[in-house]
């Protein structure tokens, strides 16, 4: 995820890459990261944070507090700490750093790497609104960002940090149904892609429409995509994507609770 957030910021122009630092285990990867986005070398996790104004934290659930012991010497009160491990809490972070700190979690999803993603914002109390608004307009060079409470960022994973991977299964579902019908595949893939791209983009700029009203402007009396919808509707396509996205929040409280 963390090298997704790096390409999108990077292909933004907004962020020069000279300016942003990389520490990685492997010296191999700083290096790969290094040569692909021009970005610097960090010597390690704390001479990163001691040349960062903003330090992210993109490192699996488990490791986040041994990084914060190793950086917490660097982290000064003007510093912003940015989380994206998932499952991980402020409350967890900010007991690692022992001192007060400004501390902030985010919830991206992969489509960041395009400039085309979702982000979810949560401030630590001692983030200023103006802490909060420079981290917002950061990942709003990559897509969209939206600030949220702590409590609603389980909800956020599903509708947004893992859902790529459902709209993916549906694109594929409908690529396959497409060279059944006859299509090569990269062409069954473009109008899937287009048409998902465009029909979340008639959402979007719908004015307040909402899905179902959009549905139905496609389905005319007794035609093919009405037959289409009942398909789907005796399949249980909808309760199916209820379902999986209830268990991912479950997933994702779960996580948090051993975790923390």
């Amino acid at each position: 995820m963390c090298e997704c957030i790096l390409a999108g910021l990077v292909s933004s122009k907004e962020y020069p890459p000279d300016s942003i630092y990389v520490f990685n285990r492997t010296a191999a990867t700083v290096k790969r990261l290094c040569q692909r986005y021009g970005v610097q070398p960090g010597k390690d996790a704390l001479d990163v944070a001691k040349k960062s104004d903003i330090i992210m934290l993109g490192v699996k659930p488990y490791a986040v507090f041994s990084v914060v012991e190793m950086i917490r010497d660097a982290v000064t009160e003007d510093k912003i700490v940015l989380s994206v491990a998932a499952a991980i809490t402020i409350a967890l972070i900010e007991k690692a750093l022992v001192h007060r700190r400004k501390v902030v979690r985010v919830m991206p999803n992969v489509p960041v790497r395009v400039g085309a993603g979702v982000t979810s914002v949560t401030p630590n109390n001692l983030m200023t609104p103006e802490d909060t608004e420079l981290i917002l307009k950061m990942f709003r060079t990559v897509g969209m960002a939206v600030q949220v409470e702590e409590s609603q960022i389980h909800a956020v994973g599903a509708v947004a940090g893992s859902a790529p991977a459902y709209v993916f299964m549906f694109m594929e579902a409908m690529g396959d149904a497409a060279v059944q019908g006859g299509l090569p595949r990269d062409k069954a893939y473009a109008f899937a892609a287009q048409t998902v791209m465009g029909a979340a983009k008639m959402l979007q700029e719908s004015g307040g429409v909402s899905p179902a009203q959009l549905k139905d402007m496609v389905c005319s009396p007794g035609g093919t995509t009405i037959e289409a919808v009942r398909t789907l509707e005796k399949g249980g396509m909808r309760s199916a994507v209820i379902e999986a996205m209830i268990a991912c929040v479950g997933r994702s409280k779960e996580l948090e609770a051993k975790l923390n």
